[in-house]
């Protein structure tokens, strides 16, 4: 099992008292695995991510990566902004090949990785380009080649494509796809979005707010190779509703509801 949260807590002290931002978190994401984490605003997502990628420390409970303790950041994370975070002032070649630098890579090595992820993403003709001379879809894929690039165990993307426009979001999404298929890199994003979550996901957890918790968990019965096509198409219609909702029932009220077992939330979303 690559990736296992048990019983994650995380509270923040104010100056009006302790804010509990998470509370009881329990996930998994298996081996070439892609998952979605939706909810609303104040459920936690971010928050979430940041604990995963070792950004911030957890409250109380356990993250673990391959047996590991998540203790910190570390190069078997790879982790995509929203905002594209590239140096400006490096070609999309040094762009991506910095993190490896970090790591002591050497420098053929760093050129040939870099050059594989370039291609990977559609870009190797763009490597000495700079990235004002870019687009935002291209230089979110130059953001997710670079996370790539470390080999990471896991991929953490943090709402990657909010900030494009809707065509170049569902193009992103596609493309997105593909580079899990060639890569089979486990990937965990966190969106709003809940067609997002339902095209991209093959598991999606569902929080509530205020603290977060997991509130369901559904199970995401598509083909592995989809299109937006497949947005057409009534059991991903039906996904898509179970899960909003879920999301509207979560909204209406400051209790945790009760969380229903994998199986109930499966036939809710049929």
């Amino acid at each position: 099992m690559s990736l296992v949260i048990s019983q994650l807590c995380k509270c923040y002290s104010t100056s009006s008292g302790s804010i509990e931002a998470l509370r009881d978190i329990n996930l998994h994401a298996e081996p070439g695995e892609f998952i979605c984490v939706v909810g609303a605003s104040g459920s936690g997502k971010s928050t979430l991510l940041r604990l995963i990628a070792g950004l911030e420390m957890p409250t109380s409970g356990e993250l673990d990566l391959n047996g590991r303790a998540i203790v910190g950041p570390g190069a078997d994370r790879g982790m995509v902004f929203q905002s594209y975070t590239l140096y400006p002032w490096m070609t999309l070649q040094k762009n991506v090949e910095f993190g490896l630098r970090l790591q002591g890579v050497n420098s053929k090595e760093r050129r040939d990785r870099a050059s594989y992820y370039l291609d990977i993403v559609g870009l190797a003709s763009f490597a000495r380009a700079y990235p004002k001379e870019l687009s935002g879809g291209m230089k979110q894929r130059v953001a997710i080649a670079r996370a790539l690039a470390t080999q990471p165990e896991v991929l953490l993307m943090d709402e990657p494509f909010g900030a494009l426009d809707v065509q170049t979001r569902e193009m992103m999404q596609e493309f997105l796809l593909e580079v899990w298929r060639r890569t089979n890199c486990t990937i965990l994003t966190i969106t709003h979005d809940v067609r997002e979550a339902v095209f991209l996901a093959q598991r999606i957890y569902v929080l509530s707010a205020h603290p977060g918790t997991i509130d369901c968990e559904f199970q995401i019965d598509l083909p592995r190779d989809r299109t937006v096509l497949i947005e057409r198409e009534p059991q991903f219609q039906s996904y898509v509703a179970a899960i909003q909702d879920r999301l509207r029932g979560l909204s209406k009220t400051t209790e945790t509801s009760p969380m229903p077992t994998t199986s109930k939330a499966k036939a809710d979303a049929h």
